[in-house]
């Protein structure tokens, strides 16, 4: 009875080793298994690692891309200054067919590269900005002749629009091709009230700016002077350097010799001219009504033979300061002497 007890305790301890035995190569071959098994984890667990790597070398061309990225938003931030110049003989007649080397254009006082010249009839936006006030009754009639000339200059491509002030400005229509239907309500235009010029060229450059030409300008026709608006000439001249379009000016004046001009008509000439001056357009000062007819249409023709400067800035800072510009001509051979009119400056964008 003793054997089968002892036989009995050997039997459990060769069964332990035995299990122990079988425990350890099990534990062996779940440790081999998981390698083989694991594979296809790992290699799934991997295959994302497996798809960012590739990408991961052309990374450096990604990140090219990127830099190229910034460096064309870059190149779409810089700014390009395009400036409009006429140019003139000693008789006042337009010169055409300069070339880029005949102009010279610094920025503060710095020269730049033209990197751009055009002196092509391109399509413009036109705002006229027409005086009804009371003082303006007997030079209506000349006055819509005047827009009706200016108009027979248009292109097809042109857009125009009408505001007419006197108490308050007042846009009567909106951007239209059709010059006909700007004629037909200046028809109706009856002369009253008193002068809000500032109020009437803030509402153009209001409106100028659903635009959909490139080149924009704006024509004033008044009898000069202003006494009704709200907003003030310091507020309209800084108004004018900051937005990208051009003021030219038809100011009807009384004659030295005719009765006496209000303060407000004696200081008109000099507002319309420093308000076109700084925008590169002109202010045409007529005594004779009969001569508003050719003046506007002269405007008209004298828009369409600018020359286009396109430069960029050396000076990239985003100060919002004004920076001054200066065209000047370089005089060709066999010419007279010649005369620039330019945009006098801009200011610089903010951040």
């Amino acid at each position: 009875m003793k054997r089968p007890r002892q036989y009995g305790r050997h039997y459990t301890a060769g069964s332990i080793l035995i299990l122990l035995t079988l425990a350890a190569f099990s534990v062996l071959a779940a440790d081999k298994k998981p390698k083989k098994t694991a594979v296809p984890p790992a290699s799934m667990g991997e295959e994302p690692k497996v798809f960012i790597e590739p990408r991961i070398k052309p990374a450096p061309g990604a990140e090219a891309n990127e830099k190229d990225g910034r460096q064309s938003s870059i190149r779409v931030d810089t700014t390009l200054v395009l400036i409009n110049v006429t140019v003139t003989d000693p008789l006042n007649r337009f010169v055409t067919g300069l070339e880029k080397e005949h102009f010279k254009l610094t920025e503060d006082k710095v020269e730049h590269t033209i990197a751009q010249f055009s002196s092509e009839d391109v399509p413009l936006s036109v705002g006229l900005v027409f005086d009804c006030s009371g003082s303006m009754g007997n030079k209506l009639a000349k006055a819509r002749q005047a827009a009706a000339q200016f108009f027979k200059t248009a292109n097809p491509e042109d857009e125009f629009f009408l505001v007419e002030f006197s108490d308050k400005p007042e846009l009567v229509t909106g951007f239209t091709t059709n010059t006909e239907e700007i004629q037909n309500r200046l028809t109706f235009t009856q002369a009253k009230g008193r002068t809000a010029l500032l109020d009437g060229l803030y509402l153009a450059m209001k409106q100028m700016k659903k635009a959909h030409n490139p080149r924009k300008a704006v024509l004033i026709i008044s009898d000069g002077g202003d006494n009704s608006s709200r907003y003030t000439e310091s507020e309209i001249k800084k108004l004018v350097r900051e937005t990208d379009v051009q003021v030219y000016a038809i100011g009807i004046y009384e004659s030295m010799g005719g009765r006496g001009r209000t303060a407000e008509e004696l200081s008109g000439p000099g507002l319309l001219t420093e308000l076109a001056e700084q925008t590169g357009g002109r202010q045409y000062a007529v005594e004779d009504l009969n001569e508003l007819p050719d003046v506007a249409a002269k405007i008209g023709i004298e828009l369409r033979n600018q020359y286009v400067l396109g430069y960029t800035p050396t000076n990239l800072e985003k100060d919002g300061k004004y920076r001054r510009v200066k065209v000047a001509i370089q005089q060709p051979r066999g010419l007279p002497p010649l005369k620039v009119f330019f945009r006098l400056g801009y200011y610089a964008p903010l951040q």
